[in-house]
């Protein structure tokens, strides 16, 4: 009893430690900072937002706590040789990596190039030198890789159910500009969670308490040692994904990132474990922790290529590429990837005429509908005043597109000036009066093909561009709503009943 009530205080420390680190506020503004961002981008391309800032950020932070307890409960049982100077060489580790690419900040990459270099010194030796490189020595020699390993994979798998659970939730529509300089329309599935961490490592001197039980990493004969006691390391990690798809819908390419995460983060584990056993795995496992990471984003850009994108206008009608949520819409039970080809009796192939056709039974609308399969469906609802003009609808882009997302190779200096969005075309030579080379410096490089950053990369960008806020000139009322200003300004035509109290 003695002990357990030991260990519960040295819980209830540990946790009021992690709550004084200024590490957990500066990972709860990231998760902020970045749902904001999905925002600004939404205003950009789109004037409207799906959903706001702040029941995001609070839904993922949630999300990221009760994957950090369950962490935390799974580490007693493996436990780490977590030593103030493998944390600095994680940290330098993946500063550098980072110098080559954005998206090798991660944990695997990091373990995975430390537990190499460590192998690779311990087989040649080092040569004697001064103190410093002593020094540099010794903290390589210190870091205790299966460990380092064994907890990326776990947090890896924690990132597949949180991608599961949230990717295609909070998935970001877009307008990307396709391989033809068309406008396309995509979805970006990104998250960002904290995970806040109470993990077993060794006491720093003969005051840790004992155990009922060997953690994993504190047997005799492996990669770690057997220590006299145990403490508690409380300390936050950013755990995040990003990608995009234009020829999948959100939830079936959530799915599939999920799947490939678990299989990763199973595997790395595995690795790990079997190296406290065996010595001469941890170096396999290094070398998998970097190379199946990168198979796996070659996987997920393999499976976009070859195949068309869904959210592109076809001619049957106007393609949804994303409904917003308590619209006309939204009630009908319209989803992404569904055809619009009939409105009120009339047939329309553009926003336009989705427009007019609204407007000639202002009180109710009824829909004819293709939906993913190609089957017809019929949805119908009464219209109120103060409802959105549109259904609540955002198309697939067409070519009067002004803005698309920039592609994700594009320099942080763009995203950080334009929330990733990029001026295209007509809407660049209009807003810098004709000239391209201004309006090529102001928007950015064109796209690439390498097109996705990595799983665990996030790209937080900033924009205060003014048009973030919302605001509708006339010519982009006109442009994206085939509508004068003076009806966007009213949203719904003269003669609909008011809104009743259930459909505020």
């Amino acid at each position: 009893m003695d002990l357990t009530i030991d260990w519960l205080r040295l819980a209830g420390e540990s946790i009021g430690v992690l709550f004084l680190s200024p590490f957990l506020y500066i990972a709860l503004a990231m998760v902020w900072w970045h749902s904001r961002q999905s925002n600004v981008l939404q205003r950009r391309l789109f004037h409207i937002r799906l959903r706001g800032t702040l029941p995001m950020t609070a839904a993922r932070i949630v999300a990221g706590f009760v994957a950090g307890i369950a962490l935390s409960a799974l580490g007693f049982a493996a436990g780490a040789q977590l030593t103030a100077s493998t944390l600095v060489c994680v940290w330098i580790a993946t500063f550098m990596l980072a110098l080559f690419k954005l998206r090798y900040v991660c944990l695997a990459y990091a373990a995975g190039v430390l537990t190499v270099i460590q192998t690779i010194l311990s087989w040649t030796g080092v040569p004697d030198g001064d103190e410093t490189v002593n020094r540099i020595w010794q903290a390589l020699k210190d870091i205790d890789g299966p460990s380092l390993l064994f907890l990326a994979g776990l947090l890896h798998i924690a990132e597949a159910l949180l991608v599961r659970l949230q990717g295609s939730r909070y998935a970001t529509p877009l307008f990307l500009e396709g391989k033809r300089g068309k406008p396309i329309g995509a979805y970006s599935l990104s998250g960002l969670w904290p995970v806040p961490l109470l993990w077993l490592v060794p006491a720093a001197s003969n005051n840790g308490l004992a155990l009922p039980w060997t953690p994993l990493f504190g047997m005799d004969g492996g990669p770690a040692v057997t220590v006299a006691g145990w403490t508690l390391a409380a300390f936050p990690v950013l755990i995040g994904f990003t990608d995009r798809t234009a020829t999948r819908w959100p939830e079936v390419k959530a799915k599939e990132m999920a799947t490939g995460l678990l299989v990763y983060g199973l595997a790395i584990a595995a690795l790990a474990a079997g190296a406290a056993f065996w010595g001469p795995l941890t170096i396999l496992a290094g070398l998998a922790a970097f190379i199946l990471h990168e198979g796996l984003l070659f996987w997920g850009r393999m499976r976009e290529r070859g195949h068309h994108p869904v959210y592109v206008q076809d001619g049957r009608g106007v393609v949804i590429l994303a409904v917003l949520p308590g619209t006309p819409a939204y009630e009908m039970g319209l989803t992404a990837g569904e055809t619009v080809s009939k409105a009120n009796g009339v047939s329309v192939r553009s926003k336009e005429e989705l427009h007019a056709a609204l407007q000639l039974q202002p009180a109710f609308t009824k829909l004819e509908v293709l939906n993913r399969d190609g089957n017809v469906k019929f949805a119908q609802r009464a219209r109120y005043a103060g409802e959105h003009h549109q259904l609540g609808l955002i198309l697939a882009p067409d070519e009067d597109a002004e803005y698309v997302a920039a592609p994700g190779s594009s320099s942080l200096r763009q995203g950080m000036r334009l929330a990733g969005a990029r001026l295209r075309g007509r809407g660049a030579r209009r807003r810098f009066g004709g000239s391209e080379e201004a309006a090529a410096q102001e928007s950015g490089p064109p796209p690439e093909k390498s097109g996705k950053s990595g799983n665990d990369v996030l790209a937080l960008t900033a924009g205060t561009h003014a048009e973030a806020t919302g605001q509708v000139d006339a010519t982009t009322a006109e442009r994206t709503f085939g509508v004068t200003p003076t009806a966007v300004q009213e949203r719904v035509p003269e003669g609909l009943p008011p809104r009743s109290g259930r459909h505020k």
